[in-house]
């Protein structure tokens, strides 16, 4: 089992910048990769960006050249660093994780969840 716990969200006028924080727990040794999802009200989640054990990382298209994922493997804690932010980017933003044991077998795992509001 892997335990993901946010942190950081908050509300934040357009153009500012906020940095979330998500502390990995329990069974990471095997983690593939650990990325953040969002959710806005009346849309489907979607991937926000990740980053695999190898550091590649990948971003959607909304976001490319203002967010950026970094990960420090001493606190076994991912950041996604948001600047330029946009009303659009309003949503709540979830940690996602996820790994393959022995044998194969692949899970992932949620964070809570925190929220994020940009006011134009």
């Amino acid at each position: 089992q892997v335990q993901l716990v946010e942190s950081g969200g908050g509300l934040v006028q357009a153009g500012g910048s906020l940095r979330l924080s998500c502390a990995a727990s329990g069974s990471i040794f095997s983690i593939n990769s650990m990325g953040w999802y969002r959710q806005a009200p009346g849309k489907q989640r979607e991937l926000v960006t990740f980053i695999t054990s190898g550091g590649s990382t990948k971003y959607a298209d909304s976001v490319k050249g203002r967010f950026t994922i970094s990960r420090d493997n001493a606190k076994n804690t991912v950041y996604l660093q948001m600047d330029s932010l946009k009303p659009e980017d309003t949503a709540v933003y979830y940690c996602h994780a996820d790994r393959t044991v022995v044998g194969g077998q692949w899970y992932d795992y949620w964070g809570q969840g925190t929220q994020v509001t940009v006011s134009s």
